[in-house]
């Protein structure tokens, strides 16, 4: 049975104390100073006019925190989603067009969807299929591109957009003769206004400092009648409630891009509220938050938001200004509402290249090259998924969801490749008693009775072939053997290929006269083997035992004792401790 906290998770947050409410009040005032120039930044590199960032500033932060999980998680517009959007839609209609505002605004609900459906079914494990190597590649050439872009505002001069993001560029940097000055002195400006505050005064709100003190500047100085390109007339009040445009036809075009959309939104946030989680020592249900992001997009959505996630920047600053709880967030909301109704007027002077420069502050600290090389260190497998994202993403770009389909594509097929061929150890006899990799250790002895395997893996459809030939191959070699041991403590999963391919092995080097032995059986594998008839085809009473030990000691004891066999290398009191557990 649901309880009320679980449908509406905001109730959690009452009774607050005084402390508590003084707190959060400061939090999302605090916020509210950097995503108000941020959302303006981000709703231009999404293609969007830049009051449409306030619209997109506005719910859906609100309502992510009063159906989500996480209690600092700052929700709305961000550089990826916004630049994701922007390319999933050029393909449809040019940026800055009221059709282009639609799509967006279609696709906010599009992805509210997704989200809000998977986190209903319990099913945020989907987002584990874009692995973290593959996240790490996109977020990568996604900041260089998102950076790339803003060049042509810094340097006041046009842009192309065709299919190939790099040919844009070098446009661009064809026209650099072409600069206008003031332009490019107030990108650099602030850019090095923000950089300094945020290095020498990390407490200061760099981003609205920077934003106010070049918006003053620009109407001082007539930076529009310089030629000079600024945010301009910003309608004043809330945006309209309204159903966004429906086209069938255009929402299962835009499904797929959602579908990414959803995932890599959803992967940002929760990895945000995860890291603060741990620092706060606060439960995340991931499926919940799955819930708050999907809300709030569907929710903004009707009133003409574009796709929002939880932010990285003012998630920290959430954080570190002392938020207790969501109703900072609400907080923020109401400072974005007073802003909308009474404050837009202010904004009319604030140059274009400064808002580049907002972004490209923001997008500085996506660029990480050291987590590359580090998951390189870790799996060259995972390293090569991450860089092939990487030069994928910019080669594809502006249709990035391409990039990431290619790398979440090769990291699947690597996966499948490193498991096609699991280690496969022979063992010998240590001197405890225990069984240990003779390619490891090359001195321990082993019997010409007996051969002792032991698999490191799961068994299914895409490695079997290989087990199968390593098995053989280690039987052709010791023609003279009777006991083929098969450790099976590495087995996690056997899938039915798996089951088939042991049933054959076991009715081959039966008709030799080798019996098979196994040790180490999991529960879940046992429970295959009961299932299929394999237990009893291997006489699993007689030859399937806890312990490698203690199936050595068996087949020692049906080879004869008379023999100066390998066992004797084990101490006494270990020989009579496996022989009771046998017996047992």
């Amino acid at each position: 049975m649901l309880s009320i906290t679980k449908i509406f998770p905001f109730l959690k947050w009452f009774p607050m104390s005084r402390g508590n409410l003084q707190a959060d009040l400061i939090a999302g005032i605090t916020v509210a100073l950097v995503l108000i120039p941020q959302s303006m930044a981000y709703a231009n590199l999404a293609g969007l006019p830049a009051y449409y960032g306030l619209y997109a500033a506005f719910l859906p932060g609100a309502v992510a925190a009063l159906f989500g999980s996480s209690r600092q998680l700052a929700t709305g517009p961000v550089a990826v989603v916004s630049l994701l959007t922007a390319s999933a839609l050029l393909q449809f209609a040019q940026p800055g067009t009221d059709a282009f505002v639609s799509l967006a605004i279609l696709m906010s609900l599009l992805i509210g969807a997704v989200q809000l459906t998977l986190g209903l079914l319990r099913l945020g494990v989907v987002v584990n299929f874009l692995s973290h190597p593959v996240i790490l590649g996109f977020t990568n050439a996604a900041a260089l591109i998102i950076g790339l872009s803003q060049l042509s505002k810094i340097f006041g001069v046009k842009m192309g957009r065709s299919e190939h993001f790099l040919v844009d560029i070098w446009g661009v940097m064809q026209q650099v003769h072409l600069t206008h000055l003031p332009s490019l002195v107030f990108g650099v400006v602030s850019f090095a206004m923000m950089w300094t505050l945020k290095k020498y005064r990390p407490k200061l709100p760099n981003v609205l400092i920077a934003v106010a003190l070049t918006t003053l500047a620009s109407w001082l100085m007539g930076f529009q009648e310089m030629g000079g390109k600024v945010v301009g007339q910003i309608p004043q009040g809330l945006p309209t409630l309204t159903l966004p445009q429906l086209d069938l036809h255009l929402m299962g075009s835009l499904l797929s891009s959602a579908l990414i959309i959803s995932l890599v939104g959803f992967m940002e946030a929760i990895s945000i509220a995860k890291a603060m989680a741990a620092r706060t020592r606060d439960c995340i249900d991931p499926n919940q938050e799955l819930i708050g992001q999907g809300l709030g997009n569907l929710i903004g959505s009707f009133t003409q938001a574009y796709p929002t996630s939880g932010s990285f920047s003012r998630s920290a600053v959430n954080l570190d200004a002392g938020a207790k709880s969501g109703f900072a967030s609400v907080v923020t909301t109401i400072m974005v509402l007073l802003t909308l109704l009474f404050l837009t007027p202010l904004l009319y002077h604030l140059p274009e290249a400064v808002l580049a420069a907002v972004i490209m502050m923001a997008v500085v600290g996506l660029i990480n090259v050291k987590a590359i090389m580090h998951a390189w260190h870790a799996n060259r497998h995972d390293g090569v998924a991450a860089i092939a994202t990487f030069f994928a993403s910019l080669a594809f770009a502006p249709h990035l969801d391409k990039g990431i389909f290619f790398g979440a594509g090769l990291a699947i097929i690597l996966f499948l490749y490193r498991t096609m061929s699991p280690r496969v150890a022979q063992l010998g006899l240590f001197s405890d008693g225990t069984l240990r990799d003779v390619a490891v250790h090359p001195q321990l002895p082993t019997d010409p009775e007996i051969i002792a395997l032991r698999f490191d893996g799961q068994l299914y459809f895409a490695n079997v072939s290989y087990f199968e030939e390593m098995v053989l191959n280690a039987v052709s070699a010791k023609p003279n053997a009777h006991y083929l041991l098969l450790v099976c403590d590495g087995i996690n999963q056997m899938d039915a290929s798996g089951e088939e391919v042991v049933r054959h092995l076991v009715e081959r080097v039966s008709k030799n006269g080798m019996t098979v032995i196994f040790s180490g059986v999991k529960r879940q594998i046992m429970m295959v083997m009961q299932a299929t008839g394999l237990f009893d085809l291997v006489d699993g009473e007689k030859n399937i035992f806890s312990t490698e030990q203690a199936a050595l000691s068996n087949i020692y004891d049906r080879l004869g004792s008379g023999k100066q066999r390998l066992l004797l290398g084990i101490p006494m009191e270990v020989r009579k401790e496996i022989s009771a557990d046998c017996r047992a």
